[in-house]
């Protein structure tokens, strides 16, 4: 393979799940250390293992790397490559580096089983790494199931430099023989990996700690196959939730899917992920892309756990709103609103946009606040709890009787519907008896500013609303 003078870095998901924030996070470090030197960034989906693939697991990794504004230069399937990868394996066989195991799923079980139970380590026993070619021509006339194992060292240390790391090393002996073809006929994830970065020029190879390990297998390979250049790696801090514990769902969305259907905003999150293991080295925590291309740098990634805060998330999407224009914001909203109340009046939803901008985390809780304006009067309800928290206020029915009666007959302005005077009258304090009124027009206790909503309810419908409370 030719020696190429820019980085060359690839970002390598398996379409067997939507992509995850921490692929996400993956593919945005590799896509800013191209960028930043001016190198290429590879897409290369890994989908040898056929049984868990999906098409539309494809499909679904590139509308999120493409929503999340992360071009790629180049893009490969494995599942193209066989040809190349069997090439690869019959070149290990033919050098001694491999052999065939003809063991089955049953017997390989019942020695992991005893070896438990002995307090031996678990691992492939080498059963098959030194049979003779007639017990092998054999077992294959018996029709004994055939996978290839790779001829792991049983002497000396495997060792590489991470760049985030340091020096990592393992005892040949710790690692157990591992398949590289299965019967199926597909090759594993260590041989098609190994090939494919030596064959496109791979420079870096940037991902999750999670695949520490993998790297001494990886690397055997590339030496046993003769290529002559290592890329070089970086391994990622591991995203932990709240407790500490490896991201997953029971901490809340992990999916770009979610995040897009959740109402962030992809600059944002984009923003907020790339602080995960790269902190800013300013204290500016908001950044845009252009900037965080600029800045980035592999020296500077923390190899200590990142926290994935979805308060400190909210926040920074909430800024990134308000920096919107009214008509970004608007524009950005729509789609939200029409999911949740079909066609709606584009002077209202505009006007509702100035009242939401400034006080919404997501632009979902900017359409769930504006649902008090699109619903009809047999679709609008009080939440339960908020009437019985706004409704402890003995005072309550007096408040709502004197509303309605403002509202009837006040000028049709924001100042003349302000209903703190009319509070007032009633010796009641406006923290006491505004979320009545809140939850009789806006069906919560506290929500957009209320004198504006109820402008844009209108005179007839939220005097209807008063009045219906009191029934």
């Amino acid at each position: 393979m030719p020696v190429t003078t820019t980085p060359r870095v690839r970002f390598a998901p398996a379409p067997t799940g939507s992509l995850h924030v921490g692929g996400a996070r993956t593919a945005l470090f590799n896509w800013l250390y191209a960028r930043h030197n001016g190198g290429t960034f590879v897409l290369r989906i890994e989908d040898t293992d056929t049984e868990r693939s999906r098409q539309e697991w494809v499909q679904a990794i590139r509308d999120a790397l493409t929503w999340l504004g992360l071009e790629w230069d180049e893009e490969y399937r494995q599942s193209e490559r066989a040809d190349r990868y069997q090439a690869a394996i019959d070149q290990l066989l033919a050098s001694g580096d491999a052999y065939e195991c003809f063991c089955t799923q049953e017997q390989l079980d019942e020695r992991a089983a005893a070896a438990k139970t002995e307090g031996r380590a678990p691992g492939y026993d080498g059963t098959c790494r030194d049979l003779s070619e007639a017990q092998r021509e054999d077992l294959r006339a018996q029709g004994a199931t055939v996978t290839v194992r790779f001829k792991v060292p049983r002497v000396g240390v495997s060792t590489f430099t991470d760049i985030i790391r340091g020096d990592v090393s393992v005892a040949w002996d710790t690692i157990a023989d591992f398949v590289i073809r299965r019967s199926s006929g597909e090759a594993v994830f260590y041989v098609a990996n190994a090939v494919d970065d030596y064959d496109m020029g791979i420079t870096h190879v940037i991902r999750g700690e999670d695949l520490l390990d993998s790297t001494h297998r990886v690397l055997a390979i590339r030496h046993a196959l003769g290529f002559d250049i290592d890329p070089l790696f970086a391994h990622l801090p591991l995203l932990v939730g709240a407790d500490r514990s490896k991201l997953s769902k029971r901490h809340g969305a992990v999916a770009m899917s979610a995040f897009a259907e959740g109402g962030y905003l992809s600059a944002a999150l984009v923003n907020y992920i790339a602080l995960l293991g790269f902190p800013a080295e300013d204290g500016n925590e908001i950044q845009t892309l252009a900037e965080l291309t600029d800045a980035f740098d592999l020296d500077r990634v923390n190899r200590s756990a990142a926290f994935f805060d979805y308060e400190k998330l909210g926040w920074m999407n909430a800024e990134y709103i308000r920096a919107l224009s009214a008509e970004e914001f608007a524009a950005a909203v729509a789609p939200y609103v029409a999911e949740r109340y079909g066609d709606v009046d584009a002077d209202i939803l505009n006007q509702a946009c100035s009242l939401a901008q400034g006080r919404s985390k997501t632009l979902v809780e900017a359409a769930d606040q504006m649902g008090f304006l699109f619903r009809s009067d047999d679709e609008f309800s009080i939440d339960p709890e908020a009437w019985q928290r706004a409704t402890k206020l003995d005072d309550w029915v007096d408040v709502v009787t004197a509303a309605a009666a403002h509202i009837e007959t006040c000028e049709w302005t924001v100042d003349g519907v302000d209903l703190r005077p009319t509070l007032t009258a009633l010796d009641i304090k406006a923290r006491k008896g505004m979320p009545v009124l809140y939850a009789a027009i806006e069906g919560t206790d506290r929500g957009l500013p209320l004198f504006e909503s109820i402008i844009l309810v209108g005179r007839e419908r939220a005097v209807k609303r008063l009045n219906a409370v009191l029934e």
